[in-house]
């Protein structure tokens, strides 16, 4: 069996030039602030990145550095500053609940990474827009969402089915269940109409909407599925831990498996070339280019709102 290896790079790119077009276009481009309040190596790459990656599409970045015990404060500034179109937070800060906090002090108007619980909760239960009349759609997780693009991009959707349905008949297995990326990713594909199992160290969830195709929220499930018995049916297996020890052993995969591995660490074997039909080793392109789209949505409604 040949197994396309995806470059991530291939999915970004069409997002990327849509993203250039629309951006040229702006008298005032939109301002990204960035805050930084801890001394991780891997975030401050990330900031670098991300900056890097705005100043090619055209937007503005502003990476505002500050000790943890003022960041309340200065997302509060942010939020109430009117030149201030996005605001992101690189965690761990406090970690814990205290980190939740912070992401909730975020206003969900400036929310580019779609944490706050306004977009949390809609998420989870299915609330597709911010208004009744459906003119502004919720601001969705950058990783989370960049996994449903890659999944739309390697055809795991499937396009004849109606907008909602269109993983109905599959079964994913995700290994990882952050609040971060892995339960909303679980639940995004369930409210799509897969079947997800949902798997850490505490064990299995199983994921899925009711009967039926009518678009409505998952629910979750205890279950006594093994992991070995999840990997045995899935047709997509995604791995996000953050451990270069931890390996999933391609022999309990389904033949043809579609693998995604979002962890900076590699979690799958270099046989997986030999099990799966579609491999994607990573997704932070995609990630980043997520982060931009939701930047320029919320720029649109703020525009809006000014009218």
């Amino acid at each position: 069996m040949s197994c396309e290896v995806v470059k991530v790079v291939d999915v970004a790119a069409p997002f990327i030039t849509e993203l250039k077009d629309q951006i040229s276009k702006l008298e005032v481009k939109p301002l990204l602030v960035a805050f930084l309040a801890n001394d991780d190596p891997a975030a401050k790459k990330y900031a670098e990145w991300t900056a890097k990656t705005c100043a090619d599409t055209g937007l503005r970045f502003e990476l505002r550095e500050c000790a943890r015990t003022e960041l309340e404060d200065k997302i509060v500034e942010a939020n109430e500053d009117d030149k201030v179109n996005g605001i992101m937070v690189y965690y761990p800060v406090f970690g814990g609940t205290q980190d939740g906090y912070i992401q909730n002090t975020v206003s969900y108007r400036k929310d580019v990474e779609g944490l706050c619980h306004k977009y949390i909760y809609s998420m989870y239960h299915n609330i597709r827009y911010l208004d009744d009349a459906q003119t502004e759609k919720c601001i969705l997780p950058c990783t989370p969402l960049a996994m449903v693009k890659i999944l739309e991009h390697v055809g795991v959707y499937n396009k004849v089915l109606a907008y909602g349905n269109r993983l109905h008949g599959r079964t994913i297995t995700i290994i990882n269940r952050s609040e971060v990326v892995g339960r909303p990713l679980a639940a995004l594909l369930a409210n799509d109409g897969a079947k997800v199992y949902s798997v850490d160290v505490d064990g299995i969830m199983e994921l899925h909407r009711g009967q039926g195709l009518k678009l409505k929220k998952h629910e979750v499930f205890e279950t006594k599925v093994t992991l070995d018995e999840a990997l045995k049916v899935s047709d997509v297996v995604i791995t996000g831990v953050p451990s270069p020890n931890y390996k999933v052993d391609s022999s309990k995969l389904k033949d043809g498996v579609v693998a995604v591995n979002f962890s900076t660490a590699k979690n799958f074997n270099d046989d997986i070339k030999e099990k799966a039909s579609i491999y994607v080793p990573s997704v932070g392109k995609v990630t980043v280019a997520m982060l931009e789209r939701n930047l320029l949505r919320l720029h649109e409604y703020q525009t809006k709102e000014k009218l």
